[in-house]
């Protein structure tokens, strides 16, 4: 059998293909037009979000297996069609989790004392302590939308603070010990800080805009480690200003391309998003969250144990 790499990876994930009999061909550079060429080759891909594997690439495929998606979301993917198609799909949330979790507290604490904006100033020359006071985590309460594999990682990074912890999710009984899963109605009501941990759907597309946030009976704080669709940015720039969300802390924007990859080759952004870079309050980080150097070996090797078990499970040969 053979599978094709689109992106580089971890080097165990393809030692480990070849440990398992694959014949492992790499092309990290070819137009997705180019690749589809060659497509009807291969019985496996590897990708993490080079370009979207939709209807017209499946169709070509015609040998294809199996899908492995090195990251958590599949959204780049007709998920539907490969289904159809018989194409098994594996991705690795659990790869990355923890460094999502990580990352979300430090959004959080960087916000909460200045930590990025205060660096600058003495960078500058400037030494500022009353401008610079912070906030306490203590005391607060932190939302959570979406209690899956990410969302669990970052309530239990918060178990060392004396916060409340109240998770949001379409699926029922999914709270645990670290977070007390409640109806958007009490999250709304309580919420001091609001971390985003759901999928790209049509569900969660622009989800929070100016009537989500005005439902919000305090002014709170702001965390994105999920996707940049789910935050309509021209209503999140004027809750910025206005104060009602107290600031931000955001590793995805709206405008990234499907791939993740540069978002500043064209250099051409709307108004909101220039107003969004030059707010103090606002912290950015490039999509970074899961993105460690352990989470790279970590979802690797799970890409590599899901698609191992599929082998032996399916005795694909």
């Amino acid at each position: 059998m053979k599978v094709l790499l689109l992106d580089t990876n971890h080097p165990l994930l393809k030692q480990g293909l070849l440990d398992l009999g694959f014949q492992v061909d790499e092309n990290y550079t070819a137009s997705k037009p180019e690749i589809e060429k060659i497509i009807g080759d291969y019985d496996g891909i590897i990708i993490r979000s080079r370009f979207p594997i939709d209807r017209s690439f499946l169709q070509k495929a015609k040998k294809l297996k199996f899908i492995g998606r090195v990251g958590a979301g599949l959204e780049n993917i007709d998920i539907d069609f490969a289904h159809k198609q018989g194409i098994r799909l594996f991705n690795a949330p659990e790869g990355n989790r923890n460094a999502v979790g990580e990352h979300a507290l430090g959004l959080i604490l960087n916000l909460f004392n200045k930590i990025c904006s205060a660096d600058s100033e003495v960078r500058s020359g400037i030494w500022q302590r009353e401008a610079n006071r912070g906030v306490e985590l203590d005391g607060k309460t932190i939302g959570i939308i979406g209690y899956g594999n990410m969302g669990k990682a970052f309530a239990r990074k918060l178990r060392g603070f004396e916060v409340e912890v109240l998770a949001y999710d379409i699926k029922p009984d999914v709270g645990d010990k670290n977070a007390r899963q409640v109806e958007l109605a009490e999250l709304f009501a309580k919420t001091d800080v609001l971390s985003l941990h759901v999928p790209q759907t049509n569900l969660t597309r622009k989800m929070v805009d100016k009537d989500f946030i005005d439902k919000f009976h305090k002014n709170f704080w702001l965390i994105n480690t999920a996707r940049g669709s789910v935050v309509n940015t021209s209503d999140l720039v004027q809750a910025l200003k206005s104060g009602k969300i107290l600031g931000a802390g955001l590793d995805v924007l709206e405008y990234e391309k499907s791939s993740f990859e540069n978002m500043f080759e064209n250099n051409n952004f709307p108004e909101d998003f220039q107003t969004l870079i030059q707010l103090p309050n606002v912290i950015l980080t490039p999509h970074v969250a899961g993105w460690t150097i352990e989470s790279k070996e970590k979802l690797a090797q799970i890409i590599l144990d899901k698609i191992s078990k599929f082998v032996r499970s399916e005795g694909v040969q």
